[in-house]
């Protein structure tokens, strides 16, 4: 018996284990002899205590979502981060060393190879605690947002739980309950300012700390950013402002004159413009599963399973409830090769598409899991998101109740086009929540004062977000980048959205001529994980890297051509 047939085969035993418990695997790696007849083995062995590693740290950040008013769990998470993580990370760091020193070229590990020299160069003691601290105050701003709550007629609701109020066809009813809404959410101004503040010095610390000129330089290095540069993003939303703007214009105008209103105010924005019921696609959390669950598997028979496994395992947790983090998101469970969704559903079709988006998410979980080492997973955001966005797009022919969804077909084609036109609305939101990152990071100073950080998107906004009425509305409109929980935890990670998009309605446009082929197509790029670069991963899925407004225009046209036929149908 070797020290790794010791290793627990799950992360419940594992994540009881304390440092010393765990060391000697580390230990045992550095002083393995390394050749070509024993790396396969040594990267099999080093990704069993990866996965353990990194399954740990999922499953206790998900308790922590889920009750952001737990302290034990917190106390538990934080205890991991300091007395697992941080000593994990420098033994890591030995191992990376290791096997770049051997100078072995393991098969199908070139990308994973450039990858860890980037990681090694960039790699910094006096840095892992200050991820840690990191992690920490992304915590701290979910407490924030999940105790945001009003009292709605005697009720006292959450901020998402608000969301359907706004399809109210009364204006001044959904006018009064986006003001309460977003009257909470400024009331937390103070303390949010002081968090970004305290996120922006930590981070200025970890790029210098790193020989970094800016953060956004570490940031490019530290997300493995090798297939396109800052310049390309702003080139980006330059394109967005030629080609996207002015046809997102065209929607709110349209919307504008379909309400018969003056100006388009941001409250009306999500009511049924020819004053139809709102779509109500579920009332039960159960109903949104088991709808998404048949739709998946008209997508395909084998997704499908997917999520049936996933619904059997409890790998989803979907309502809102006070108390319980924003958002939502995908998160693998590695060493039981599972994924787990979480998200804030309300009863409307944006739920909906955020559980076929996190689908999108668990398929690439799913699909990739198959690779045999942890590095084989470490694939970008940008290729993660495509796997979410096209699945939004490829389930879209099934949304009926025909084809076991939700909706009659009237419905269904009403749900289609508000989906293709929020998918154009996407992109310039998009642009100013990157365009802002580029300028707090390459602007440090102004950025630490929360008044320049308010004049800097309320410029972007002005730029991008054009055809809504913001008239006396300046406080809510400039503290936008506060409601953006991305700027807070996930910093850069919002063009990575922008991007997937443009691959992601052209493998929709390989569905439109053939979509069994097309769902093929996505699967196999999905399956490829990190073994490829991203431009690479792109073609495989069915689509093309790109940032130009000529791309963008031909994408623009098909969403309108098909919405326009939609409409007419």
């Amino acid at each position: 018996m070797t020290l790794f047939d010791t290793l627990p085969h799950d992360s419940a035993t594992f994540i009881t284990w304390q440092w010393a418990q765990i060391e000697p695997f580390y230990n045992e790696l550095a002083a393995r002899p390394l050749n070509a007849a024993s790396v396969n083995v040594w990267l099999a062995d080093w990704t069993r205590l990866q996965n353990l590693i990194n399954e740990g740290h999922a499953r206790l950040f998900v308790a922590t979502t889920l009750n952001t008013t737990d302290q034990d769990v917190e106390s538990r998470f934080h205890h991991y981060l300091e007395h697992i993580e941080e000593p994990a990370e420098m033994a890591e760091q030995r191992l990376r060393e290791k096997l770049l020193a051997s100078q072995l070229e393991p098969e199908n590990f070139d990308i994973a190879l450039r990858d860890l020299r980037t990681d090694a160069a960039l790699f910094r003691e006096v840095n892992i605690p200050l991820f840690t601290q990191e992690e920490k105050l992304a915590n701290e701003f979910n407490q924030v947002i999940g105790a945001q709550t009003v009292e709605w007629e005697g009720e006292e609701r959450t901020i998402p739980q608000m969301r359907p109020l706004y399809l109210h066809h009364d204006r001044a009813e959904r006018e009064r309950a986006w003001r309460l809404a977003l009257g909470r959410q400024l009331a937390d101004r103070e303390r949010l300012n002081d968090l970004w503040r305290q996120f922006l010095a930590l981070r200025l610390r970890i790029a210098a700390n790193a020989d970094c000129a800016t953060y956004r330089d570490f940031r490019w290095k530290a997300m493995k950013r090798f297939d396109y540069t800052p310049q390309d993003c702003l080139d980006f939303g330059d394109a967005i402002e030629q080609v996207v703007v002015p046809a997102a214009e065209r929607i709110y105008e349209r919307r504008r004159a379909r309400l018969g209103v003056e100006t388009l105010r941001p409250w009306d924005l999500d009511v049924d413009p020819f004053g139809r019921p709102a779509l109500k696609p579920f009332s039960a959390v159960e109903d949104l599963e088991s709808k998404c669950e048949a739709i998946f598997k008209r997508v395909d028979p084998q997704l499908g399973d997917y999520f049936t496994i996933m619904r059997r395992e409890g790998l989803l947790d979907l309502d809102n409830r006070k108390g319980k983090a924003p958002g939502g998101y995908q998160i693998d469970f590695r060493t039981a090769k599972r994924p787990f969704i979480f998200m804030n559903a309300v009863g409307l079709h944006d739920d909906v598409q955020t559980l076929l988006h996190e689908g999108g998410h668990a398929f690439h979980c799913f699909e990739s899991s198959r690779l045999p080492y942890a590095q084989h997973l470490e694939f970008g955001n940008e290729i993660a998101e495509v796997a979410s966005m096209s699945m939004e797009l490829l389930a879209a022919p099934y949304l009926s109740e025909h084809e076991g969804g939700f909706y009659s077909a009237a419905d269904a084609a009403r749900a289609r086009v508000q989906h293709l036109e929020n998918l154009v609305l996407f992109w310039p939101y998009m642009a100013v929540v990157d365009g802002f990152q580029h300028w707090a990071y390459t602007h440090a100073d102004a950025a630490a004062d929360p008044k320049q950080c308010d004049a800097a998107w309320g410029a972007l906004w002005d730029r991008f977000m054009r055809g809504v009425d913001w008239s006396g509305l300046d406080d809510l409109r400039v503290t936008g980048w506060q409601r953006k929980v991305h700027i807070f935890d996930s910093p850069f990670y919002y063009v990575d959205y922008g991007l997937a998009q443009v691959g992601a309605v052209q493998i929709w446009r390989n569905a439109l001529q053939d979509q069994a082929a097309a769902v093929q197509q996505y699967r196999h790029g999905l399956s490829l994980g990190a073994t490829r670069s991203l431009r690479e991963l792109f073609t495989a899925a069915g689509g093309s890297f790109a940032t130009d407004a000529t791309t963008l225009g031909e994408l623009v046209a098909l969403v309108e051509e098909t919405v326009d036929g939609l409409e007419m149908a």
